[in-house]
């Protein structure tokens, strides 16, 4: 075993995981809101019978909120199930995907798993490039990733270019769009790509609950799309995918309107805490609409390993081409104050 890989299997071994700061993951620093900790338990008095398979109740819960039907929606075991799902009904062996450089790491696994062909395209300034994008989509082209705000890099693309490209697309080509950071945007940032699903029978629209909502380990998420792509997809998804307790704990965050406040308040905060950190120190960082800033600190691995001695974890991107850069998720004030003070 290498030196440094033995260095970290022996921090890991001392040292208890649960006293680290967690920055690795964008997760929601405040964890589970009380309100889904109770529904979660109490549903849990009825979990020696199977889930209800259609969610019945979240789906009610989701198609209040969106304005849209519930048939609809598909639930998945976070959205990365809905990425899946979608590559599973849109593609057949051979046939081919485009996203961005820098696309989350799941569209290449989806694509795999579909035996289709991925076309990378070169990013521009670390996002989309959605002039090149559409240029990609061949004849062979079947489905295309986009992610707004991207992970891990944290750029956004404003609503007009991005609706041009929707509508741009070819009809027989499925557009998923990722909003999985979607509740992190600022209210000038913001944009009804709900509204867009209702004009474009190609698009779904996949967000999650386990970001801004604090529901991580109980793996929900969810697909918006016409009736066409949801039944396709809904026949491919797992009968009992989603958890009692999951979803009982999405219609109750989904509610929790106070706690999804103060989510973006702390997040807004930390992560300028930590960018202004960042440019103290004078480290190179991509300005991010998530709950996340991918940092340039040279060899990363090194600082990675030095952090990890310090009790800090935060994410390498060597599988994205990114071996000089660090992705650290927002954390409490005090989280981010270790983390600059490490780096320093």
């Amino acid at each position: 075993m290498k030196a440094r890989q033995l260095d970290i299997f022996n921090f890991l071994n001392k040292f208890n995981p649960a006293s680290m700061i967690l920055l690795a993951s964008n997760e929601n620093p405040l964890g589970m809101p009380e309100s889904a900790r109770r529904a979660a338990a109490s549903a849990l008095e009825g979990a020696g019978n199977y889930p209800d398979s259609n969610g019945t109740a979240l789906k009610n819960a989701l198609a209040a909120r969106l304005d849209v039907p519930a048939d609809w929606l598909t639930l998945g075991s976070g959205s990365s199930e809905i990425l899946q799902l979608a590559a599973q009904v849109s593609l057949k062996p051979g046939e081919g995907v485009v996203y961005s450089q820098y696309g989350f790491i799941v569209y290449a696994q989806a694509a795999a798993h579909a035996h289709a062909h991925s076309t990378v395209v070169p990013s521009r300034d670390f996002g989309h490039d959605l002039d090149a994008m559409r240029a990609a989509i061949g004849d062979d082209t079947r489905l295309v990733f986009v992610a707004n705000p991207n992970n891990p890099t944290g750029t956004f693309i404003d609503a007009a270019p991005l609706l041009a490209f929707l509508q741009s697309v070819p009809s027989h080509v499925t557009v998923l769009l990722d909003e999985a950071y979607t509740e992190y945007l600022s209210p000038a940032q913001r944009y009804d790509s709900i509204a867009w699903v209702r004009r474009l029978p190609n698009l779904i629209v996949a967000r999650t609950f386990s970001k801004a909502f604090g529901l991580a380990g109980l793996r929900i998420g969810y697909g918006v799309s016409q009736p066409g792509l949801t039944a396709r997809m809904n026949a491919h998804r797992p009968r009992f995918n989603v958890t009692t307790p999951a979803q009982a704990a999405a219609v109750a965050a989904l509610g929790d309107a106070d706690f999804l406040a103060r989510t973006y308040e702390l997040n807004t905060a930390g992560r300028d805490q930590l960018a202004a950190g960042f440019k103290e120190l004078g480290l190179a960082y991509i300005p991010s609409s998530g709950n996340f800033l991918m940092v340039q600190v040279g060899d990363a691995q090194t600082v990675h390993a030095r952090l990890l001695a310090a009790g800090i974890e935060v994410s390498l991107l060597d599988p994205y081409g990114l071996p000089q850069w660090l992705r650290v998720s927002v954390g409490l004030p005090e989280q981010n104050s270790a983390l600059l003070a490490a780096l320093r």
